[in-house]
């Protein structure tokens, strides 16, 4: 294949996806990881695609950029998956839990089918269908309501006030973007409101965020890194990122999509 057809090709999945990665353009076009660093670095120098960490996505996206639920869905479908497989694990029986909206904590969702006697509490609609369609006599789902963002978030006023009368013992959250300074942020300011609503309500913060994540900031913080009592995410995790998180939060777990085996750290105010 010529590099003008892989170049074209390329930019057809950018516009399905929203985002690419090079593992992912390596497996799908049977080339070389530097051939696919060369197609991109071609695109960016014609303003066709913006590179980032692993891979490139839309040109010109900004903190306020928020990419809808289908287009977030495709990207890092394997680190999502081990993560919510991991994240699923630390959920005991009869408890209660928040989950936000995002593809990962849907992703974790889909891995709690087994666990009995749940209460959960989310504020995404393809959550609470992923649950409702478990069909547990013993769980009882509440959908907090309110205004309906791309992400497929209930946000706002109403989703809050919901929030705010609710105690869980431990709320999953997904992120926009995980920033050494920034911490963890969206870009949508109703969305880190009603996150925010969320991590209070919590006894425990788990951050499920793939590797990418790392260095994206989004208009608004909700929380700072040293807020999560425990982030899990993928074995691409950069290593200066791994660092600053290890020195942050209380625990640290990193999963393998390929083997699906993970590895933890733990800072000295999360280790017993």
């Amino acid at each position: 294949m010529l590099a003008p057809q892989r170049q074209a090709l390329i930019l057809e999945q950018l516009e399905a996806t929203g985002g690419v990665r090079v593992s992912d353009l390596v497996r799908i076009l049977g080339v070389s990881d530097m051939t696919i660093r060369r197609d991109l670095e071609v695109l960016a120098r014609r303003g066709l695609v913006d590179k980032v960490h692993g891979g490139a996505t839309r040109p010109g996206g900004r903190a306020t950029d928020e990419p809808g639920f289908a287009a977030k869905s495709g990207l890092q479908q394997p680190e999502k998956e081990a993560i919510g497989r991991a994240a699923a694990q630390l959920v005991e029986p009869g408890s209660a839990v928040a989950i936000s909206a995002g593809t990962t904590t849907w992703a974790l969702a889909r891995h709690l089918s087994g666990v009995p006697g749940l209460t959960v509490v989310t504020n995404s609609v393809p959550v609470a269908d992923v649950l409702r369609q478990s069909e547990r006599p013993d769980r009882t789902v509440i959908l907090t309501g309110g205004v309906r963002t791309p992400s497929d978030a209930l946000v706002g006023a109403v989703a809050i006030s919901a929030l705010h009368s609710l105690h869980v013992d431990i709320v999953f959250l997904g992120v926009h973007g995980m920033d050494e300074h920034a911490g963890y942020t969206t870009p949508n300011l109703q969305e880190a409101e009603t996150n925010r609503a969320m991590v209070d309500s919590a006894r425990r913060l788990v951050v499920v965020a793939d590797s990418t994540k790392w260095g994206t900031v989004g208009l608004s913080r909700f929380a700072r890194l040293a807020d999560a009592s425990t982030v899990v995410s993928d074995v691409g995790l950069p290593r200066h990122a791994r660092t600053v998180l290890t020195d942050n939060v209380g625990e640290l777990l990193l999963v393998d999509p390929a083997t699906g085996e993970s590895t933890s750290s733990s800072t000295a105010r999360g280790a017993s």
